[in-house]
């Protein structure tokens, strides 16, 4: 039997869906779901018990693995429940002198981009974009793009590591160098890297790097995360005053003595909860974490991303063949991982395109820009050939009957 139809049996599929969208919601293994699940049930009878005695040693544990994964370590890695909280921390959280600009890329997800607006109206900046080559033959060419828009008046550098709309892998640890020999503050979006890349994040060198670990690693909806580089530490306060705002002396006596950096009995560091700790709230998804790296590591992560190539060269290959629809996501494994976009033909209304995909029962992304209307197919490791070619055959029947 074909070793992933076999693999895909421990996925948490609806039978009678064609999911091809894991770009924006991962769904989740078996394995994974039972293990938070199992927390639940550990945190409903007793949650008095479960929060105060049981979760730290758990929520420490979870910590250490996934910045480890990742490529940064605990002191410095703070969980949130997704992406776009954990950059909201950021943007609220950050001052910046002003006069002077932010610089994001033109490629930037929507809600990304009103983040920033409202923090430049905040700090009193402006906002400026740098375009980002469609088809970039060597990674000089985005660097170029980015360099020749930062100035003087750049105080911060937000892009993302891998674009949203077009699955295109942007070099990150280049552009955080440019950025730092700038004296310019770098955060990245890496909403789509863990998992999807071999993501190192203190390699990549960001003063911030924050990202979703419920999309490609396939974790519980509710785990994501940020961390901060070498002096950032005490660059953002936090942004909600809850028990984690000043040091607990009323359990610690000696709070105020430990260093901030140290682990302490909550599973966390003081400045680490400071950043995280927003009250009463289910932390089972990122104590859930370690489950889903291990059960991807079971998979073998070089076969994973093998996997990926393969289905996006037959995914390539079937819009051309039977759809001739224009690519628009850059080939191979330098650029491109598993989301593929494809321009939607002018005249072709994108949003009733995908209603009528979904009365077939088929998910997937639709994202459209001012310039063009682009469907992303997300093929992880359990998606089949077979439904990329159902989804390319639904495509030619709408187009021919529209």
């Amino acid at each position: 039997m074909n070793r992933w139809l076999d693999e895909r049996r421990q996925m948490s599929l609806d039978p009678t869906v064609t999911m091809l969208n894991t770009g924006s919601f991962g769904p989740t293994p078996t394995p994974v779901f039972e293990a938070c699940l199992a927390l639940r049930r550990r945190l409903a009878p007793g949650p008095t018990d479960f929060f105060l005695r049981q979760v730290p040693p758990l929520l420490w544990a979870s910590r250490e693995r996934t910045a480890a994964f990742l490529g940064s370590v605990p002191q410095r890695f703070v969980f949130a429940t997704n992406v776009s909280l954990a950059i909201n921390m950021i943007a609220d959280g950050i001052e910046l002198a002003a006069p002077g600009e932010l610089l994001i890329s033109d490629h930037e997800y929507g809600a990304m981009i009103w983040t920033w607006e409202r923090a430049a109206q905040r700090l009193g900046l402006t906002i400026r974009t740098f375009p980002v080559p469609k088809f970039p033959q060597d990674a000089g060419e985005v660097i170029d793009a980015a360099k020749a828009a930062m100035t003087p008046r750049t105080r911060l550098f937000f892009f993302s590591h891998i674009v949203a709309s077009t699955g295109t892998i942007l070099p990150a640890k280049e552009l955080c160098a440019e950025a730092r020999k700038r004296g310019i503050l770098s955060v990245v979006d890496g909403a789509h890297a863990p998992a999807l890349l071999d993501l190192n994040i203190g390699d990549i060198g960001a003063d911030f790097y924050a990202g979703n670990l419920h999309k490609w690693l396939l974790a519980p909806i509710g785990a994501g995360f940020m961390t901060y580089g070498p002096g950032m530490e005490d660059r953002l306060p936090p942004l909600w005053v809850s028990w984690g705002y000043r040091p607990d002396s009323a359990y610690m006596p000696n709070a105020a003595a430990i260093h901030p950096d140290a682990r302490d009995q909550y599973g966390s560091t003081p400045r680490t909860r400071a950043l995280e700790f927003v009250g009463t709230m289910d932390v089972c998804p990122w104590l859930s974490v370690p489950e889903a790296i291990d059960f991807h590591a079971a998979l073998g992560w070089t076969a994973i991303r093998a996997k990926h190539q393969e289905l996006a060269e037959f995914a390539r290959t079937k819009f051309a063949e039977l759809l001739g629809w224009t690519l628009a996501t850059p080939p191979g494994p330098t650029w491109s991982g598993p989301m593929t976009a494809f321009e939607v033909p002018a005249g072709i209304d994108p949003f009733r395109l995908r209603e009528r995909l979904w009365e077939r029962r088929i998910e997937i992304a639709m994202n459209v820009r001012p310039d063009r209307a682009l469907l992303r197919v997300s093929h992880h490791w359990y998606t089949t050939e077979d439904e990329i070619e159902r989804l390319v055959l639904a495509l030619k029947e709408v187009s021919n009957s529209d």
